[in-house]
């Protein structure tokens, strides 16, 4: 009993920690976690318009709450949403037509993503009422994994664009990364990312291929919010749009289904990744709270929706570095930063093959932890039902979001709905599992046997 009771004990605890890694480890950890985080978020509100210092502020306060309300032992961390950008595009388009301005129109779209992190609470209610096993009985690895390897694969081509700016500077990038998690020693092996960001930035910058104007134009210290770009400066100006608002709401909320379905299955591969069944204890309810409210409240202020980042779940797999205490110190850096306009410029100068290079590996990251996903969990594809399930899932999420129009868009009344590839994929794929005949069982995560995983 005694040797049972060790043993479970060594599983529990991740490889590294803040005890065996002290307060200097500690930070430069947080650090890289800040900069995966980093190129993904930021590019959010470059492709939207929404500013980037509140996209920062609240990424780390929506990081923070997350961790409060799970009990900090949940190592994730809360940024940009990339699901709902058809959305801001879709009511910026509407907004167009009324004769607004982009940055008129924006607050209307946070209007509709706020609506959309209700739903969050929703499906938390469902799971506190009837328990998380018998929600995941709707999202098992079939559908969860399928999705997973799809996201990786949809942000893939991103990636590759940005590293055709300069491949050289995009293969320094993956180089440093590939050889300090190989052959790195001590502290060099557990930050791959953050010295392949580092030494790309670094050839890029003595290379001439990065513009510090808008670095020394930018101030040192700035407000992060400005009261007219957020929901709350649009309801007070006395000129609403009402029709815009409904039209938002109905635009944006549908996406929320694709975002809880990655939300379910980041927090099913952080799972197995850390040895520890997270859907279960502090439980989904807590952690689809944290995602819901952090989205709603980064919403109402004029930053994006907020995700559980694939991203970082990347970091955790290749540095096995668990502590959640890690993922807050990225949370403290960004709300920090977040005051300060000329570090945004900064990383705003970064050459877009250094986040393309790291991003590669990320983003293949991010699909393996999905086919592991249905592996670890012993996924049977000798029932055809499963493989129908996981093809029309894969089908539908690659060939909408690759196709001529990036979505499928329908009229409802005289308003024009648009889904992407992976809220079209999710919700088909939650239905045909629900319906398909097979014997029904509950499931939870697979976390046995998932040291492997750091090897990918």
């Amino acid at each position: 009993m005694k040797m049972g009771k060790e043993k479970n004990a060594a599983v529990d605890s991740p490889i590294y920690d803040a005890r065996t890694l002290g307060a200097p480890k500690m930070l430069v950890l947080g650090v890289q976690h800040l900069f995966a985080m980093f190129g993904a978020t930021v590019l959010v509100p470059i492709l939207t318009g929404l500013s980037v210092s509140a996209t920062l502020l609240f990424a780390g306060l929506a990081t923070l709450f997350m961790h409060l309300v799970t009990g900090k032992k949940v190592p994730v961390f809360l940024g940009s949403s990339f699901a709902f950008l058809g959305g801001y595009a879709a009511v910026v388009a509407s907004g167009a037509e009324a004769g607004l301005s982009q940055s008129e129109a924006l607050p209307y779209a946070c209007i509709g993503v706020a609506c959309a992190g209700l739903l969050y609470l929703v499906l938390s209610a469902v799971c506190k009422a009837f328990g998380s096993k018998t929600v995941m009985r709707y999202f098992p690895p079939v559908v969860t994994g399928p999705i997973i390897i799809a996201i990786g694969l949809i942000l893939a081509p991103s990636a590759i664009n940005n590293c055709s700016t300069n491949w050289w500077i995009a293969l320094v990038a993956i180089v440093v990364v590939i050889v300090c998690n190989i052959w790195g020693k001590g502290m060099i092996k557990i930050v791959p990312i953050l010295m392949g960001v580092l030494v790309s930035y670094l050839v890029a910058g003595i290379t001439g291929n990065v513009d510090f104007s808008g670095v020394k134009a930018a101030a040192w210290i700035g407000l992060p919010v400005q009261m007219k770009d957020t929901v709350f400066g649009l309801l007070t100006s006395g000129n609403v749009n009402g029709g815009l608002v409904v039209s938002s709401i109905i635009m944006i909320v549908p996406i929320a289904f694709a975002t809880m379905m990655e939300h379910v299955g980041d927090i099913s591969a952080i799972s197995g990744a850390i040895e520890k069944n997270l859907i279960e204890d502090p439980g989904l309810h807590r952690t689809l709270i944290g995602d819901g409210i952090g989205t709603k409240i980064a919403a109402l202020f004029g930053a994006p929706a907020n995700t559980t980042y694939g991203e970082n779940t990347g970091v955790l797999v290749l540095t096995k570095v668990y502590d959640p205490l890690v993922v807050r110190i990225a949370a403290y850096f960004a709300i920090i930063l977040s005051f300060c306009p000329k570090f945004a410029a900064l990383i705003s100068a970064m050459p877009a093959a250094t986040i393309g290079g790291v991003s590669i590996i990320l983003y293949g990251m991010i699909s393996a932890v999905g086919v592991r996903n249905m592996v670890e969990n012993h996924t049977d594809f000798q029932k055809s039902r499963n493989v129908i399930v996981a093809a029309v899932i894969l089908g539908l999420a690659l060939g909408v979001n690759f196709s001529a129009n990036g979505s499928i868009s329908f009229a409802v009344g005289s308003m024009n709905i648009a889904l992407s590839g992976i809220a079209v994929a999710s919700i088909v794929g939650i239905v045909l599992n629900a319906i398909l005949p097979d014997k029904r069982e509950e499931y939870m995560p697979n976390t046995e046997n998932s040291s492997s995983l750091g090897k990918f």
